[in-house]
């Protein structure tokens, strides 16, 4: 087959895209979740602010115009066929490309082919260019389409599982209108199953019935989505043998345990350990047990949870409990000497530690504060008093002139020294906070201070050995 081949259900020439023609050879062999496409808007289930009868779809067909769009929604909530029965609606011809095995030769064809066609049939609507996994596509991909969309060559129609705000770029976005569409609920999904067991002629051949419970069954495994619950009911189906009839004990048999909505390189990564985060933060053991878990279970690379608590203990924790970080990196290891599933225990462990830890972003806030300065005063010469003086010439230029030995101090601490460049005198990076750890070098720092403000003075009292409550706290 060439590009633009005898494919009817992706590449029409005509109107009649909505309800393809196919023979009965083609039916018996296609999945029961492609037999079962809709075939007409009146079939769609589910996006109700899109199609419902002031929906903007509704109005468009109505309207016999389409605009460019994005079509952005989870996996089998009814973009492709949006798409093809938009097409169908407005009596516009379509070519289909997928952006995973299509390229900037694909792109051109295609344009070439609705010059050709538009040339031919000046009253016909504006053909339509679909391309399912938009986000795949390149950014020099995307550039070949948008002055063809910018000129109305095309209309074309995207569909994407990633936000097109992140995967899009922004000159043919603007040009885009982005259209949600949401997963699909309990009930529209129970309304698929039905429908697939009472429609005889695409529906589940067999005279097959279902129990209720196991519908239910099926549509959870689904999460919202169309195509996974067909395929499940379809299997389900076959797995029923002479009873002809699905129970839950066959769904049992169909899936050992829920798919899971993620995408390692894709938004839900992103939304997921953005969660974890913030339970972390929020000293919520329970939502930390939860996302650590959701994300292992969905095949989320334990060493990359790992590395996130490993950041976290340094950025959200510090030295409010400096034994954060050890417990992390000891995670870590841990799961690499066992692997998975023994492993993901440490990282739990891991991960509650941390949500019950004393919480203190002050290393973070003295990391940046820190670098900006640096970026904004250059390179501040070292006062002399604080550099090495390996040689004569050195010394003779007073380098080291005046360095007190810290150990020489009854206390351990030259009062009065500086050690930050003249132009950054008094200049505070760390500060600490009062939780946990940090309570006590809050006391250790004070000490220090009035002994560096106060070499006169009389001795300041020493801080607490003990820590006080701070070492209680941990």
């Amino acid at each position: 087959m060439d590009l633009f081949g005898a494919d009817s259900s992706m590449a029409s020439d005509a109107p009649g895209l909505g309800r393809v023609d196919i023979d009965s050879d083609w039916r018996e062999e296609a999945p029961l979740a492609e037999r079962m496409r809709p075939a007409s808007l009146g079939e769609m289930v589910g996006q109700t602010a899109l199609l419902g009868e002031e929906g903007l779809l509704q109005r468009l067909i109505r309207e016999r115009r389409l605009m460019s769009m994005i079509l952005w929604g989870p996996p089998g909530c009814g973009k492709t066929t949006l798409a093809r029965l938009l097409a169908d609606g407005v009596g516009a011809p379509m070519r289909a490309l997928s952006a995973v095995t299509s390229g900037v030769k694909d792109i051109r064809a295609v344009v070439e082919w609705a010059r050709h066609r538009r040339n031919m049939n000046p009253g016909e609507a504006p053909p339509v260019l679909f391309i399912d996994e938009i986000h795949r596509h390149n950014k020099a991909q995307q550039d070949q389409l948008l002055p063809h969309v910018e000129q109305g060559v095309v209309t074309m129609i995207g569909a994407t599982t990633e936000n097109p705000s992140f995967q899009v770029i922004a000159p043919l976005l603007s040009r885009c209108r982005v259209l949600t569409l949401k997963p699909l609920d309990v009930a529209d999904l129970m309304t698929l199953l039905r429908r697939a067991l009472k429609d005889r002629d695409r529906g589940v051949p067999g005279e097959i019935s279902a129990d209720d419970d196991a519908l239910e069954a099926l549509v959870g495994l689904a999460d919202g989505d169309a195509r996974r619950a067909l395929n499940a009911l379809e299997l389900a189906a076959s797995l029923c043998g002479e009873a002809k009839r699905v129970t839950v004990a066959t769904v049992k048999d169909v899936a050992q345990r829920a798919h899971l909505l993620y995408d390692r390189a894709g938004e839900e990564h992103f939304n997921q350990i953005s969660a974890l985060h913030k339970a972390l933060r929020g000293s919520d053991p329970q939502g930390a047990v939860y996302w650590t878990m959701r994300m292992l279970e969905a095949g989320e690379d334990p060493l990359y949870v790992a590395r996130r608590l490993i950041r976290f203990a340094s950025e959200d924790i510090g030295m409010a409990d400096p034994q954060a970080l050890p417990q992390t990196l000891a995670a870590r290891q841990a799961f690499e000497t066992l692997g998975s599933p023994e492993g993901d225990l440490a990282i739990v462990q891991a991960a509650v530690y941390l949500a019950t830890a004393p919480k203190s972003n002050a290393l973070y806030r003295a990391e940046g504060s820190a670098r900006q300065t640096i970026r904004e005063t250059g390179s501040l010469p070292v006062p002399l008093h604080i550099r090495n003086a390996p040689t004569g010439l050195m010394k003779a230029e007073g380098y080291g002139a005046g360095y007190k030995y810290d150990h020489d101090d009854p206390e351990h601490h030259a009062a009065g020294q500086e050690y930050l460049p003249e132009a950054l005198r008094g200049r505070e990076f760390y500060q600490p906070g009062t939780q946990g750890f940090e309570k006590m070098i809050c006391e250790r720092l004070a000490w220090w201070a009035k002994r560096r403000d106060g070499a006169s003075s009389p001795e300041p009292e020493a801080p607490s050995k003990s820590g006080g409550d701070g070492d209680k706290e941990k």
